[in-house]
């Protein structure tokens, strides 16, 4: 099977229609045609159905497809490994992170691991969870640091098997509201009365808050706003819009500003792990190996276990 055909068979079942797929490898419609036909008359098996959504993989192709990732994946890593020795170095890495893991967590990491390894070329792309995960799946990065998020019910004991992935980190998550006179703990009864600022249904932020209110047993929490970026949720939050309930290390620069108050959540401690993820493969990169050693145990917590929250506050009477 030439890499050439496999490619154009990923183009086409990623398009579901060949004239998008030409687009995507730069060819005539009917050189992709022609390539799709060869390669099912090499395995002598179809590997498309057209129907009226496009073309659908078959069986055949689905079977296929996971096994032309991982070959055309092995000739990028062949590639790239030798051309680390023609050039003398460890080659390049194309890291994708939530923005608050990269900021917080992940730049400062990444400025001791470039002065240790400096023929390491490195990329870093910010994106949402879903996003890093269809980009790793596609091979447009080598790995990925995103929230660890609780399986839809449906998907549960089905994690993808393409994937690998090791938890670096345990973030706590923060309590917080607008800033007020009187200083004291929060209980739940108080807490259910409150509206929230939370990003939206699907978002990992916004299943940390759904899942924290369900264990109290407060049910759905009562939201003030929906927002898209976790940045406005502390913006809001210190306007006096409501209350929020994030990973710590996304407004620990608005605590330590005195913007917002920190409280003592009364339900268990929540925390949100930060999971690395990468794809399996038979052969790593080699800079790839050199980030999975050097990660060790991975990022230190934003703050000591039992630690007292900064700035704690009541409720107003």
């Amino acid at each position: 099977m030439h890499p050439r055909l496999l490619k154009t068979f990923l183009a086409v079942a990623r398009a579901r229609n060949v004239t998008r797929a030409a687009q995507e490898v730069n060819l005539a419609q009917s050189s992709v045609s022609d390539q799709i036909q060869a390669l099912e008359t090499e395995l002598g098996a179809s590997l498309f159905i057209r129907s009226r959504q496009g073309l659908t993989l078959t069986l055949a192709g689905e079977t296929l497809k996971p096994y032309a990732e991982d070959l055309l994946a092995l000739a990028d890593d062949a590639r790239a490994a030798i051309d680390a020795i023609k050039t003398r170095t460890a080659g390049s890495l194309s890291i994708g992170a939530l923005e608050t893991i990269a900021s917080a967590r992940l730049a400062p990491w990444l400025a001791g691991f470039r002065a240790a390894n400096a023929g390491i070329d490195i990329k870093l792309r910010i994106a949402g969870s879903g996003e890093l995960l269809r980009r790793l799946g596609d091979g447009e990065i080598d790995v990925a640091f995103c929230f660890e998020r609780s399986p839809e019910p449906e998907d549960a004991g089905k994690p993808d098997q393409r994937f690998a992935r090791r938890a670096v980190g345990a973030e706590p998550l923060a309590l917080i509201a607008p800033l007020g006179d009187n200083r004291a703990d929060i209980n739940l009864a108080a807490l259910a009365e409150r509206h929230f600022v939370a990003t939206e249904t699907g978002c990992v932020y916004r299943a940390m808050v759904d899942r924290a209110f369900a264990e109290t047993g407060l049910g759905e929490p009562r939201l003030a706003a929906e927002v898209g970026s976790i940045d406005v949720i502390a913006g809001l939050v210190a306007a006096g819009a409501g209350f929020g309930l994030v990973p710590r290390l996304a407004v620990a620069a608005a605590i330590e500003r005195g913007e917002v108050a920190e409280l003592t959540w009364p339900g268990p401690v929540r925390s949100a792990d930060i999971v690395m993820t990468w794809r399996r493969r038979r052969v790593q990169p080699p800079a790839l190996k050199v980030l999975l050693t050097a990660m060790g145990k991975g990022f230190a917590p934003v703050t000591p276990a039992g630690a007292r929250p900064r700035h704690a506050v009541s409720l107003p009477s």
